[in-house]
Parts: structure tokens; sequence; C-alpha cells
């Protein structure tokens, strides 16, 4: 691949990330909608119309075989749907909780584990203005912590996971859209035979449960392909900068329309991040324009 055509593919990848955020920005509004639901029960409509939906999409194109490559690397996949199960039921057990603001503070530090990661597991160079920027986000989330005076064990716990599912995502083979399936097809039985036991839950029992409850479905497992198309071609640093687009939806919705508290300490911390991707893009423009030229 030539420089002009690795380029397109990067920015083909940023743009995908970008659509997988603004769906899981706004993923805490559809949550908020529902909070009779209890979030064992939404994590399991959750996975199940996201296999119903891909496995059907994937039947009728005939690419279902596909699953079957995936056998040689179940390991992989295996953890990488351990880690996102455990991050989308923490996520909803903290929006069902009154805790957005405290969810969307787990996908700002989600993009300096992300980075981090790269230099460390995947030797990916970070330029001089990149490295500022990542400080300067680190700065933002410390300020940010030290102002809340709480130690933020579910942001924490939110970072953690995704950015390991995104490390283990690149050691994937396969296309997206397969890999998420089989990753929802090792979550969903289980909880489809949990779901059975407690009778179904609130689905079928009235109509706005019953048609927003499959909802789950797409703004679960679409946002997944999108992120996974796009960790694929892109450094694990650009992936967690671009990330930031997520928590700062989430604290929006959060705030504005959830009506969650927030502090001036989140104000100054979403200054600072703000800053720090305008300054690693500017970076990254720099040395694109360098190498062209």
């Amino acid at each position: 691949m030539d420089i002009c055509e690795k380029m397109k593919s990067e920015r083909v990848g940023v743009w995908a990330i970008v659509a997988a955020c603004a769906v899981w920005g706004f993923a805490p509004l559809y949550y908020h909608a529902m909070p009779e639901v209890p979030p064992f029960e939404m994590m399991a409509h959750r996975s199940i119309w996201t296999a119903v939906l891909f496995g059907v999409w994937l039947g009728l194109r005939g690419e279902l075989g596909a699953l079957r490559a995936l056998w040689p690397q179940r390991g992989r996949v295996l953890l990488a749907a351990g880690l996102i199960g455990f991050n989308w039921l923490l996520f909803i057990w903290a929006v069902a909780g009154g805790r957005a603001v405290e969810a969307s503070l787990g996908y700002y530090i989600y993009p300096l584990v992300s980075a981090g990661l790269g230099a460390l597991v995947f030797h990916e160079r970070l330029r001089g203005g990149q490295v500022w920027a990542i400080g300067l986000a680190a700065v933002a989330v410390g300020l940010l912590t030290w102002g809340l005076g709480v130690v933020p064990v579910v942001s924490l716990a939110l970072a953690l996971s995704f950015a390991a599912y995104a490390a283990v995502k690149r050691g994937v083979r396969g296309a997206a859209l397969i890999t998420v399936l089989a990753e929802v097809l090792i979550i969903a039985p289980p909880l489809l035979v949990w779901l059975a036991w407690q009778g179904g839950g609130l689905f079928g029992h009235d109509l706005y449960h019953t048609l927003m409850l499959p909802v789950a479905g797409p703004i679960s497992g679409l946002p997944l392909v999108l992120f996974s198309y796009g960790a694929a071609r892109v450094s694990m640093a650009t992936t967690g900068l671009v990330q930031y687009l997520n928590p700062s939806l989430q604290f929006l919705s959060a705030w504005v329309i959830m009506g969650e508290v927030v502090s001036p300490w989140h104000g100054i911390a979403l200054a600072l991040i703000w800053a720090a991707i305008a300054l690693y893009f500017s970076s990254r423009a720099r040395a694109s324009s360098s190498v062209s030229t």
C-alpha cells in the first residue's frame, strides 16, 4: 500500500470511529428512557438483539460460514467477548444509577490508556506534539479526578476494559461484522436462558418496551462494527483521541438532558481535553504534510 492509499484508509477509519462515538455518546439517553428495566435484563436484550440483527444480515448474504474461520482465534474472540460484555453491563448499571457523568469520565480516561498500550505493546511512535497532547489530556483527567475528590472506580474499570478490548481486537483477523457477531454469540446464550427463566422480563408486557428493547441491538452492534473497522486502520493513539467525542457527547447528554450535577471541574477538564485534541491533530496534520512533500 503506497502512502496516499494508506492516508485514505486512515481517513476512512477515523470517520468510522467518529460515527461509532456519536452513537455511543447519545446511547445514555436510550437507557435513561427505560429506568424500570434492570441492568442485567437490558444487557440480555442488548446482546440478544445484536446477535439477531447481525445473524439475519449475514445469513441473507450467505456469509455465516465465515464464523468458522475464527475458530483458530477462539481464545482472542472469547477474551474480547468477556471484555465487551463486562464493559456493556457496567455502563448500563452506571447510567441506570444516575452515574452517567462518571461513566463519561471513564471514556475520557480510556484514550490515555489506549495511547499508552499503543506505545508499549504495539511500539507505535508518538511525535512531540502528540506526546504533549496526551500529557495535556492526562492533566485534564487528573484535575477532574482531584476536583471530584473520589477514586473513580467505575470510570477506571470502563477505561481499562475498553482499552483492553481494543487491543485484543487488533489481533483478531476477520471482517468486523463477523468478529462482533462471534462475540455476541458467546455472550447471548446464557443471558437468553436467564431471561427465559425470568419470564421474559418487560418485553411483550406492553407496546413501549416491546418496541424499544429490540433497538438495543442496532445501537450496540453497529457502532462496534464501525469501531472495529476504524481501529484496524488507524493507530492506537489516534483511535484513543478521536474517542474523546464519545464521552463529550455522553457528558452533554447527562448534563443537559438527564439533569445530572456537573461541577466547574468538569468544565475545566473539558476545555483542556479539547485543547489536547486540537494539538494532537495539528501535529498529525503537520506530519502528514511533511511526508506528502
